[in-house]
């Protein structure tokens, strides 16, 4: 049996909002694995467990660049919000999504070896980490060369989505890419949808259904509403449109004789946990070194 420390409840509840015993009860049950102590709760309180679930604490920004059909999204990571106002900063950010726009890099290791004023991308990144004090590191990038028109929206610094389509009227692009930010649908259509996603949402719906006490039969039915729910609810067609909420973005998108391609959205450090300190731990630790000493 894994131990259940109270940084781990911590842990949980700040991913989930649940109560700090429900928290230690998930944990002990899932013998201390985050994942399935997550999972467990959302079965047994529901939404409320995972209203929090977006929220991250690693810092950093997102950038953007396009030049005609030519684009790049970036994510570059710090430690903290201090950082991510400094001018050096937010500067190798734009120089780094116009580097991978220009010079399609394979990966980051190929992003780090290109050159840039006089040196390589490590070599600049290394210079302003000495600078600053404080380690920083380019996460990830989305780079995209297309016949077809780009759009980028920047919600802050924090939010950056990339839009790919088709249509006369500019504007509807730069709607989508703000409905993006706002909603953050993880696929263009439900049949898009990770298949991974889909099997995590068709557990937790079978363990909720099956607590219903009803008919195999009814369970089905439960469960399969449930997955097809949660498809239109994270599919950008299928979502209620931010700026009309009477038409889906898909029926907005037919309305203006648009389409969209595809699209990319980097939340700054989605799914990255800042360390979390035991501080109880840390106080004991010093005090029983303290009288050893």
């Amino acid at each position: 049996m894994a131990a259940i420390t109270a940084a781990m409840v911590g842990e949980l509840r700040a991913k989930t909002d649940a109560p700090m015993m429900e928290c230690k009860k998930a944990l002990t049950e899932a013998d201390g694995d985050m994942a399935r102590a997550e999972e467990i709760l959302r079965v047994k309180l529901g939404n409320k467990a995972s209203k929090a679930a977006s929220r991250v604490t690693a810092e950093g920004v997102v950038a953007a660049y396009i030049s005609g059909g030519v684009g790049a999204l970036v994510e570059v990571n710090c430690e903290t919000d201090f950082v991510t106002k400094n001018d050096d900063f937010i500067a190798l950010a734009n120089e780094v999504a116009k580097l991978v726009a220009e010079k399609n890099p394979a990966d980051i290791e190929a992003l780090s070896a290109l050159p840039l004023n006089g040196k390589t991308v490590e070599e600049v990144r290394a210079a302003l980490v000495g600078k600053i004090g404080e380690n920083m590191s380019i996460r990830r990038f989305k780079r995209y060369e297309t016949k077809s028109k780009l759009v980028s929206y920047l919600h802050g610094s924090r939010i950056g989505v990339m839009v790919e389509f088709e249509g006369a009227d500019d504007q509807v692009g730069k709607d989508v890419a703000m409905h993006v930010a706002a909603m953050k649908p993880v696929a263009l259509s439900s049949q898009d949808v990770p298949a991974d996603l889909i099997e995590k949402e068709r557990s937790i719906a079978t363990q909720k259904a099956a607590e219903s006490g009803k008919p195999a039969d009814i369970v089905a039915k439960m469960v399969e509403g449930s997955v097809q729910k949660y498809l239109k609810e994270v599919s950008l067609l299928d979502q209620p449109f931010v700026k009309n909420d009477k038409q889906t973005v898909g029926q907005m998108l037919k309305s203006a004789n648009a389409s969209v391609k595809s699209f990319t959205l980097f939340v700054v450090g989605e799914g990255i946990e800042k360390r979390q300190d035991d501080f109880a731990a840390e106080v004991a630790a010093q005090v029983a070194a303290a009288k050893k000493g």
